[in-house]
């Protein structure tokens, strides 16, 4: 199903990063996580395709009976999204699940979120692209808007606003905090790497769809995320006895190399993957992936500390826009953080849901 092969804002993701998402072999999330996958064929021709997932685990942890789906795409035929949606419905309820909600992964660490605008805005690597008609459809087949989340592309500034960084030297002396900017990789696995998914267990449960990850899942991740990031475009925050307070993951936008790769790592596309990750020139956009701050620090200017840090780097590597990825609409304290930057809310999300 070639939906989007003139598409010039999608960006195709690696294939096998998918289908290793979706094998019960390889993610732990299927541990706890029940799982069906449905194909639309018309004519011998396929023209819609979508998952269904039961977290028990957030299921439990919320006391809710939550059917999810996503993976989702259709050719613009209701009949076809509607026989989409019916299948993971029933197969929801058969469980004894009373609401679906979508679309979203098996985990708040997967691709969320039906795009409603920004349709000619290049997608991130951490994004679903989608035609304009999915909301409609969703909306007609009686799903209602549950939440929204914006994007924002901002100028990286030549230097640090002076704000940031008089709060970030007040912070970092108010409580003696440190900055730690010279990582290897290996380091970074063995001495951060839990410390790093743990800290962001704790900033994130009261986030929309959330569920605090298990060590396998924490090793997954570790595994997933670190060895493919650059590690000057990292920051960890630490105050005297090394307890991590936040942490900043940032990369190098990964969008056109993957068009460039066509999906596939195999023969050439990882020369495109690489270019873009280790070469000054090979992108002009940065993507923030993964910032979480403790708990407890939070709204004491930490994250103006991460900045001070990451922005000079930035623009030392020759990158001039950046890509916050989602952001829940309701996240005021998180959007606050862009009000010294030069920003456009560029894309918005939406997950739907329905009872069943």
């Amino acid at each position: 199903m070639d939906l989007y092969r003139d598409c010039p804002a999608y960006v195709p993701p690696i294939v096998k990063s998918d289908v290793d998402m979706l094998d019960p072999c390889v993610n732990p999330v299927f541990e706890f996580t029940d799982h069906v996958y449905f194909l639309c064929r018309q004519d011998g021709r396929t023209t819609g395709r979508i998952a269904g997932f039961v977290n028990r685990r957030f299921n439990d942890y919320y006391s809710v009976k939550e059917c999810r789906f996503g993976f989702v795409d259709f050719t613009d035929d209701r009949a076809v999204s509607q026989a989409l949606l019916d299948a993971v419905k029933a197969w929801g309820r058969d469980r004894g699940m009373n609401t679906m909600v979508g679309p979203l992964g098996m985990t708040d660490f997967d691709p969320e979120g039906c795009l409603v605008k920004g349709f000619d805005q290049l997608s991130t690597s951490a994004t679903i692209y989608n035609a304009p008609y999915y909301a409609d459809h969703f909306r007609a087949y009686g799903l209602r808007d549950d939440v929204r989340w914006r994007e924002y592309r901002m100028k990286i500034p030549d230097e640090v606003p002076e704000k940031h960084l008089r709060i970030a030297e007040i912070v970092q002396r108010k409580y003696g905090l440190r900055v730690f900017t010279e990582l290897d990789s290996r380091i970074m696995v063995e001495r951060w790497g839990k410390k790093i998914f743990r800290l962001l267990n704790e900033a994130y449960t009261p986030l929309y769809s959330f569920t605090p990850l298990t060590e396998r899942q924490i090793d997954y991740y570790i595994k997933l995320y670190l060895p493919n990031v650059r590690m000057d475009c990292i920051r960890l925050v630490a105050d005297r006895d090394d307890n991590l307070i936040a942490v900043g993951i940032t990369c190098p936008s990964l969008s056109r190399a993957q068009q460039k790769a066509r999906g596939s790592l195999f023969p050439f596309g990882w020369i495109h993957m690489l270019r873009a990750l280790r070469c000054k020139g090979g992108t002009d956009t940065w993507d923030l992936y993964l910032v979480g701050v403790r708990p407890d620090y939070q709204g004491k200017g930490v994250n103006a500390l991460l900045f001070t840090e990451l922005i000079p780097q930035a623009r030392k590597n020759g990158y001039v826009w950046c890509e916050s990825n989602p952001e829940l609409e309701s996240n005021a304290r998180v959007q606050s953080q862009w009000q010294y930057f030069e920003r456009t809310c560029h894309k918005e999300r939406v997950a739907f849901r329905t009872d069943i």
